[in-house]
């Protein structure tokens, strides 16, 4: 109560009130709106886990403040080492993925370059896929290489080019299942068994697999010890998020002292996540099989659909035998009903110009031009592959390439618009 109600009471009756010492202090509105005693009661249930924001966290006393240790979740000392809400999502996203550690980054990206500057010095080399996700090679092209880190690609759908590029200075490999872009599927379980007996790390960006295909810290279900990656990456902005809206990365790890040393770079770099976006992630995540499922079927329906059109050369989806390590996906997915995610590409003949290429996309009505995927809205983007490789791979057919990600629309209604988009072609 505050001290300016004394002023209507006797001083017997003040005095029994027991006022607390904060109480007494707030004489004036703007401390009394401040430090507030009230408190609600704990047992608060629903659906969602609640919102904690926090740059500032209170401790109780000196003696908590210098006690508690935010590296181990135990404790919270400060916004950026987390939240209730963040600790919430790191704690189901290890679910997802079968891990037992991880850490919020601000975008894919940036997971991906903490991982680089935590495990990498200058001298030491790294090996990256031919076919990586672009950002993290101009990573790999720019920083690192103005660190003193080189870095070599690999062809992915051959191990042993792999095994031939790794030396005593490789101190990270990173995969990726499926390869961005142009979907191939890499003998996974033996790039990675072929790391584990070089004694080098290997890191999967598991964006595709979304936790769902596959789990990535357990290979071979069953066979112990377990045959799996040291570092799952993942870009919370496509499926988790689902919605086209947010921009988040995560770090997922089985190792403690691995995790303790990503940490503590994570720490020093001061990465953070909003409170908001992990709230968003984590309405998300209970709808995320439902999703994948849903987009994945439609885009097995349209690269089927696709192989029987004219002015497609190839189509490339990891679920259609013929393309590019489909046997590699179907013993490590399962089976033929085993997940493969919504994305789908197709290369035009190459007596078709890159100018009738781009008026395809731009014919598209439900298909909009943009990058990312995940979300409700279908996208189409054209790529200039030579430009994105060391060579043009041997298992591609020549052609300008464009890549489908398919959204959450009838699967109808999507093909009829690739469809009319195609007419003008012939």
């Amino acid at each position: 109560m505050p001290c300016a109600l004394r002023n209507c009471l006797t001083n017997g009756e003040f005095e029994s009130l027991s006022l607390s010492a904060t109480e007494c202090l707030m004489t004036d509105p703007s401390t009394t709106l401040i430090h507030h005693p009230y408190v609600p009661p704990a047992g608060f249930a629903a659906p969602q886990p609640g919102v904690f924001k926090a740059s500032t966290v209170f401790f109780p006393d000196v003696a908590a403040m210098r006690a508690f240790d935010w590296k181990d979740k135990s404790a919270y000392t400060y916004g950026l080492h987390g939240t209730p809400t963040t600790y919430t999502l790191e704690e189901r996203l290890c679910a997802l993925e079968g891990g037992s550690q991880c850490l919020l980054a601000p975008s894919g990206l940036a997971a991906i370059a903490t991982v680089a500057l935590a495990l990498l010095r200058s001298g030491d080399e790294v090996l990256i896929p031919d076919n990586v996700y672009g950002p993290s090679r101009a990573l790999a092209e720019g920083e690192l290489a103005h660190w003193g880190i080189r870095h070599h690609c690999y062809d992915p759908t051959q191990v042993h080019d792999l095994a031939r590029l790794i030396t005593d200075k490789t101190r990270l490999v990173w995969l990726e299942a499926a390869g961005s872009v142009t979907l191939e599927f890499p003998d996974l379980c033996e790039q990675v068994r072929l790391c584990q007996d070089a004694g080098v790390l290997c890191a999967l960006d598991n964006t595709w697999g979304a936790g769902l295909a596959f789990a990535p810290f357990d290979l071979r279900p069953g066979i112990r010890p377990a045959l799996g990656v040291d570092l799952s990456v993942h870009a919370l902005t496509k499926y988790p998020s689902g919605g086209g809206d947010v921009l988040m990365g995560s770090i997922i790890t089985r190792d403690n002292n691995l995790h303790k040393k990503l940490k503590l770079c994570h720490m020093r770099l001061g990465l953070g996540v909003g409170a908001n976006d992990a709230e968003h992630i984590l309405r998300s995540l209970p709808s995320l099989p439902l999703r994948y499922r849903t987009q994945d079927e439609s885009a097995r329906h349209l690269a089927r659909w696709c192989l029987q059109q004219p002015q497609f050369a190839q189509v490339l989806h990891p679920a259609l035998a013929g393309s590019p390590g489909h046997d590699h996906w179907r013993a490590l997915c399962g089976n033929s009903l085993g997940a493969a995610a919504g994305l789908l590409s197709v290369i035009f003949r190459p007596d078709y110009s890159a100018a009738q290429v781009d008026a395809f996309c731009d014919a598209l009505k439900l298909f909009k031009i943009g990058y990312s995927w995940g979300g409700p809205v279908s996208l189409v983007m054209p790529y200039a592959l030579s430009s994105m490789r060391s060579s043009w791979p041997q298992h591609l057919t020549p052609g300008t390439l464009v890549r489908l990600a398919i959204g959450l629309e009838s699967t109808h209604d999507l093909q009829a618009d690739l469809a009319a988009a195609l007419q003008p072609l012939g």
